[in-house]
């Protein structure tokens, strides 16, 4: 499908295409000296084919007007001598340019790559993969022939033009300022061709970037498109795609056309007016033969220069688009180490933001009168489950603990519409050193949202959450990730082996399998109950294919979860992670799973009993809050919208809350 961004939104006001391809500088100045040097050597080649003319005037003015047969063969050896040391020359700028400006291309996507691994969360739901692609593929592609090619030559054809004509004119000048009529209207027509070349330049490039998101969602949903007999829907969509990026680049061709057509009509016109005007003089006896076969050997050498300017304005348009796309990934701020968002800074004496009040405790001591919201009668007859007000109501914060504490944690999405209700609206909970917490509410209440605050794949828009009393915009990302360890719902495995995905959540996570890694991984692969992995082809060495399709729903699942468990976490966050198990698989990974639990502290997203079971505590999350906190047997008994969610009775929620 065509990318979300508009080119026009991701590249606001266009800049020149000069000062675009100037931010290139840092990248080419570890290889200026090479390059440098190649282009020193490309204008030394191509001032050498201006020596030919001079050298074709001496022998029609010399030995071939006086007979003398010798010095046309010496004349015909300097001719030899100079093309050989031109090509020569051009070979050796080419070798010099080859080898570092790949390294400039390679160290480019790097860093591409590195700033990915850094955007936020919030970056990467908003880009199309095939957007983000295209920019480390085609784009750097372009970069460095543009840095390989036309950057040398728009130098090296400038120079050969400029001493061209200077020759020429020295040569004759009347023929000269003939010669240079052309000159006004092929700039005035390169300076309209680039604004319109760089517009449908970045279209095209676009346009690719679309092609890339199709192709590569194709692939990895084929088995749905095939499931649903949808192929031919893709495939008119992908055609779709292709002749509007057909439609460009034959714009693109007509435009470029349309310059070679003026390049080359107005200075050939000028060469021939020049050709019949120095015939006339020859016959006049007013100029000489060899001066005018010299002249018009040098026009006919400047014409490739005067000809490429076409296809290197072309170029560098295309390169310069490619630059400013690469630098909308570039210029995007990254997570920072220990960043704090803005409405958390503020804070009074105590460390509790200031615009954020903080919660109440989680517990409330038996036989206090409570109302649940729910409607159930405070006298209860039993510990009744706390019931968490709104942050912005609460009287006192509490005293700093351990465990995960969220205190006031609001958020609403980057690029939610400013008047959209937040997702999470004062969230306070606390999950106390080595206890389990299951988090329930319905689909869409924000419980993933919740969980992914945790080790900052986004970041809060109020309030903050501590790990042990520390607040994790204080932590360095490196520490606050090798502390949490985190398994989603859906999850996703890399075209790597099984050792390798499950080891990337250990220590250090390079996926080394060393003999520690080692115990490690079958203690990991144990307590997820994955031992189809000792049945694979190569046990744990068994590479898995892209997103990990060649395994199950179910074994992935219990693959991430080894992944997570594998480097005894301090914190564990998991996202509903048995529901693709079957029932006894799940019970056997439950009853593996509470030992871990045991030393760990962990919040866990559950749609059902059995997994809630495995947890000390249960948080109930509804309207963006949390309503509700206590053992499940009790919440089961007193309060009506857990019940419904763990019954899974015909009851609207709506009707559940009542």
């Amino acid at each position: 499908m065509p990318s979300d961004l508009n080119p026009e939104e991701a590249a606001p006001g266009r800049t020149p295409a000069v000062r675009t391809l100037l931010r290139l500088w840092p990248y080419l100045r570890p290889v200026r000296g090479r390059w440098f040097a190649a282009a020193v050597i490309a204008v030394i080649a191509s001032l050498t084919s201006l020596v030919i003319p001079v050298v074709l005037k001496w022998m029609v003015d010399g030995p071939i007007a006086d007979g003398d047969t010798a010095g046309v063969w010496l004349g015909a050896l300097w001719v030899l001598l100079l093309g050989l040391a031109e090509a020569v020359l051009f070979g050796l700028r080419r070798w010099l340019v080859a080898r570092p400006l790949s390294g400039v291309e390679a160290g480019m996507r790097e860093a591409l790559y590195r700033r990915l691994q850094r955007l936020p969360i919030a970056f990467h739901d908003r880009w199309a993969s095939g957007q983000l692609l295209s920019r480390a593929t085609t784009d750097l592609m372009m970069v460095r022939q543009f840095l390989a090619f036309p950057l040398t030559f728009l130098l090296v054809n400038g120079v050969t033009i400029l001493a061209g004509v200077v020759v020429m004119l020295v040569m004759d000048p009347t023929l000269g300022l003939l010669v240079l009529i052309p000159v006004l209207p092929v700039i005035l027509v390169c300076t309209a061709f680039e604004k319109r070349f760089s517009e449908a330049s970045r279209a095209a490039q676009d346009q690719v970037g679309d092609v890339t998101t199709l192709v590569e969602e194709s692939v990895l949903g084929i088995r749905v498109i095939k499931g649903f007999g949808r192929h031919r829907s893709q495939a008119r969509a992908f055609r779709e795609l292709t002749h509007r990026l057909r439609g460009t680049e034959l714009r693109k061709a007509r435009l470029l056309g349309a310059i070679m057509t003026v390049i080359v009509t107005l200075p050939e016109l000028a060469i021939g007016a020049c050709l019949v005007l120095g015939s006339v003089r020859v016959a006049d006896g007013t100029l000489s033969a060899g001066t005018l076969v010299a002249f018009l050997s040098t026009a006919l050498a400047l014409h490739w220069p005067i000809v490429s300017i076409g296809f290197l304005l072309a170029m560098s348009q295309e390169a310069a688009t490619a630059t400013a796309r690469y630098f909308e990934v570039m210029d995007t701020e990254p997570e920072s180490g220990t960043s704090v968002p803005a409405a958390a800074s503020a804070t009074v004496p105590g460390g509790v933001p200031a615009a954020v009040p903080s919660g109440v405790p989680a517990t409330v001591p038996s036989g206090v009168p409570a109302t649940v919201s729910s409607g159930v009668p405070a006298d209860l007859p039993a510990v009744v489950p706390t019931v968490c007000p709104s942050p912005f109501t609460a009287t006192a914060p509490p005293a700093r603990e351990g465990g995960l504490r969220l205190e006031g944690v609001r958020f609403r999405y980057p690029d939610a519409p400013k008047d959209s209700p937040p997702v999470l609206d004062g969230v306070d909970l606390h999950v106390r050193p080595g206890e389990s917490l299951a988090l329930v509410g319905v689909t869409g209440s924000g419980k993933t949202t919740l969980t992914a605050l945790v080790p900052r794949l986004h970041e809060l828009t109020e309030g903050r959450i501590t790990l042990d009393g520390v607040d994790i915009t204080a932590m360095p990302r490196e520490e606050l990730r090798s502390r949490v360890a985190v398994a989603f719902e859906d999850p996703t495995l890399f075209s790597a082996t099984v050792g390798e995905n499950v080891l990337m959540g250990a220590a250090g996570g390079d996926g080394a399998e060393d003999a520690d890694g080692a115990d490690a991984l079958e203690r990991a692969l144990g307590v997820a109950q994955a031992g189809f992995v000792h049945a694979l082809p190569q046990g744990a060495g068994t590479q898995v294919g892209e997103q990990g399709l060649s395994l199950s729903g179910g074994q992935r699942q219990r693959l991430a979860l080894a992944r997570a468990v594998v480097g005894r976490p301090d914190f564990l966050v998991l996202d509903d992670p048995l529901s693709a198990l079957d029932v006894h698989t799940e019970a056997a990974v439950e009853a593996a799973l509470r030992e871990v639990l045991a030393d760990t502290t962990a919040l866990i997203v559950a749609h059902r009993p059995s997994t809630v079971l495995l947890a000390d505590r249960v948080a109930l999350l509804s309207g963006g809050r949390i309503t509700a906190v206590g053992d499940h047997h009790e919440l089961l008994r007193t309060n009506t919208e857990y019940a419904w969610l763990m019954s899974g009775a015909a009851l609207e929620p709506e009707e559940a809350r009542r």
